[in-house]
C-alpha cells in the first residue's frame, strides 16, 4: 500500500501506487548495486506537481550500517531509476527520488517486544 497525503485525489492516489509497484519491480529485476539488498518498498508520496516522490524503504538486517548503505545504493540508482519510470508511468512529470528510511516496522517490533516483556512481568507476579 503507498502512502499518500489525506484527502489527495483519487488519480494521485492511483499514480502513487504505480510509482510504488514500478520501483519495486526495478530495484527487484534491475538494480545491480550489491549495496542494494533485502530492500522492501512500503510507500511513495508525491508532492502534488509529481516533481518529487519520496520513497519509503525498509531493510534487512535493520541496523544502521546496512540502511546508510542501502540508501546510498538506492540514491546512486536514482537517475536510472526515474530514466525507467519515465518509461513506464505516463504522468507529466518523471519525479525527482528521494529515499527514506521507513522505521515503523522497527518501532513495531520494539514496541511488540515492550508488551512481550511486561505481559511476562505480569506474569511472573
Amino acid at each position: 500500500m503507498s502512502r499518500h497525503q489525506p484527502g489527495g485525489s483519487g488519480r494521485s492516489v492511483r499514480v502513487a501506487e504505480q510509482v510504488h509497484h514500478e520501483l519495486a519491480e526495478l530495484i527487484r529485476a534491475e538494480v545491480k548495486d550489491p549495496r542494494v539488498g533485502m530492500v522492501t518498498l512500503t510507500g511513495v508520496e508525491l508532492t502534488p506537481d509529481y516533481a518529487y516522490a519520496t520513497v519509503y524503504f525498509t531493510v534487512l538486517p535493520d541496523d544502521p550500517a546496512t540502511v546508510a548503505s542501502t540508501r546510498a545504493g538506492l540514491e546512486r540508482a536514482a537517475g536510472f531509476l526515474r530514466g525507467q519510470l519515465g518509461r513506464r508511468v505516463r504522468i507529466h512529470t518523471t519525479p525527482e527520488l528521494r529515499f527514506v528510511h521507513d522505521q515503523s516496522t522497527a518501532h513495531g517490533m520494539e514496541m511488540s517486544k515492550l508488551i512481550d516483556e511486561a505481559v511476562r512481568r505480569q506474569a511472573d507476579d
